[in-house]
């Protein structure tokens, strides 16, 4: 048997699987984040713990006998957290997370050093990934930067807290610009921008190498018969491909969670840092991946539906039926969103959300249809994008919780004039993609090229080509409106 655990923004996800991939038990436990200034975003790890063991408890429950038999565990997790831990093991502050926005100012001190970090690493400097974090903490908290011995990725430190270990693995690693992407290493002369070196970094595997065997007291704890080896998984985006299969050129996927993501695998490094492309190690030997990020997807459908007082659900259907009219659609407001900054393309940390083109007769269907579209022409951006550098990619996956609904994937597909796929047991992807990264540590499996094969399909969806039209015209003006929207969102940073 073998366990997946995917350590999210807001909770806990973990799966228990068999050797034929059959997932026999899942959980989930709930982790909070805090905001304790704008732009700032952290949490607690102590929770990642606790959440860790609720699930591990509810998986022992489920299936206790199965349970029992574990191999071993694979372990994703959101990317980018940096999480301090003194010399004694101890966690000196609580980690400051991928989508904290304080530290833009360093971004511009990383970039100005005598060093060429894009060529490097692979991408450009920007407020979501560590490095800056720990400039910011030298030039703010200077007795919590004192104090690191280590930076741990919050996975990283879920892994040391269950092995006593210190590993990382190059698609997670990825994102902390300390990595040199291209030759998968720690850089020295990247280091050296953060004023760190070689010992202050966990030792680099790949996602499917073993890192160390749990600690007898937590195997004992939650009765494991065998000495359970944990590999090094990957970042939360690889993960996920790697539970859909999704390794090679030809292969991409768009998520639709928190963020939005487009994420295609390639045999090679490339880069369009110009575009604030993320170039990534994928989780096996040999594989990279482009990524594009949007800040805000699904949580602008949670805004706007707070906003109007409305379910998701309602709203969801309020906005299909509008759809249908290519006149409602033609005419409708426009809405940039920009809630938390942006990644992909713009790299804009001060840019913020707005609505455009309102008319007296605007209501709440109007303004909701608007926000889905706008967050759609965000994904297209990252597309766009990403075929700047790369175009082999044929097959679109679709995955998240947006991808629960027909209209917005029936949008997208017609947007893109591309045919998109849903993926079965997409809410757990991340986590069977780690779980299949633990199964290469079981001997007993000998073709190891089979375990990451693409998962099945739930329903696919074609484009719409008088909605193609209609949709790209409306892109084409949407693109204007950042510019007026940056110049706007300068004025009112203090």
């Amino acid at each position: 048997m073998f366990i997946g655990i995917d350590l999210g923004t807001s909770s806990v996800k973990m799966i228990l699987v068999d050797h034929d991939q059959n997932i026999l038990a899942t959980s989930d436990s709930p982790v909070s984040v805090q905001n304790p200034k704008d732009g700032y975003s952290e949490q607690n790890p102590d929770e990642w713990i606790k959440a860790t063991f609720e699930c591990l408890e509810s998986l022992k429950f489920s299936k206790p006998k199965e349970f029992s038999e574990t191999i071993s565990i694979g372990i994703s997790g959101q990317m980018h957290g940096a999480t301090l831990i003194d010399n004694f093991g101890n966690v000196i502050r609580p980690c400051i997370l991928w989508n904290d926005t304080r530290s833009h100012k360093e971004c511009e001190e990383f970039e100005n050093q005598d060093i060429d970090v894009r060529s490097i690493s692979g991408n450009i400097t920007m407020p979501g990934f560590t490095a800056p974090k720990i400039n910011w903490l030298k030039n703010n908290e200077i007795e919590s930067f004192k104090k690191i011995s280590k930076v741990l990725l919050p996975k990283d430190y879920l892994r040391f807290y269950l092995t006593g270990d210190y590993y990382s693995e190059m698609s997670d690693a990825s994102g902390t610009l300390w990595l040199d992407v291209k030759e998968r290493k720690w850089s020295e002369k990247l280091l050296s921008c953060s004023d760190l070196d070689l010992k202050n970094m966990p030792k680099l595997v790949e996602g499917n190498q073993e890192t160390g065997t749990l600690k007898n007291i937590i195997k004992d704890k939650f009765g494991f018969n065998n000495n359970v080896i944990v590999v090094g998984g990957a970042g939360d985006q690889a993960a996920a491909a790697a539970g859909m299969g999704v390794i090679n050129e030809k292969q991409s996927f768009i998520s639709l969670g928190t963020s939005g993501v487009f994420f295609t695998p390639t045999q090679n490094f490339l880069s369009n840092t110009g575009d604030a492309v993320h170039s990534f190690c994928h989780c096996l030997p040999n594989k990279w991946h482009l990524m594009s990020v949007m800040l805000s997807a699904s949580n602008c459908l949670d805004w706007i539906c707070g906003i109007t007082n409305t379910s998701i659900t309602d709203t969801l259907k309020n906005v299909e039926n509008y759809f249908k009219d290519p006149s409602l659609v033609s005419n409708s407001p426009f809405f940039l969103p920009y809630l938390s900054g942006e990644r992909t393309p713009h790299n804009d940390p001060h840019i913020r959300g707005s609505f455009h083109a309102m008319k007296t007769t605007t209501d709440a269907t109007n303004m909701q249809y608007a926000v889905i579209e706008g967050v759609s022409f965000g994904i297209l951006d990252g597309v766009n994008s990403i075929l700047k550098v790369n175009n082999t990619f044929e097959k679109i996956f679709m995955v998240g919780g947006g991808s629960r609904s027909s209209f917005w994937i029936e949008l997208l597909a017609s947007l893109l004039n591309k045919n998109l796929s849903v993926c079965d047991q997409s809410e757990y992807g991340a986590a069977l993609g780690v779980a299949r990264l633990a199964m290469h540590s079981d001997e007993n499996i000998k073709n190891k090229d089979d375990i990451i094969k693409e998962i099945k399909i739930g329903k696919s969806y074609s484009p719409s080509s008088n909605k193609t039209d209609i949709l790209m015209k409306r892109y084409q003006i949407w693109k204007e409106l950042y510019f007026t929207n940056k110049n706007i969102a300068s004025k009112m940073i203090s």
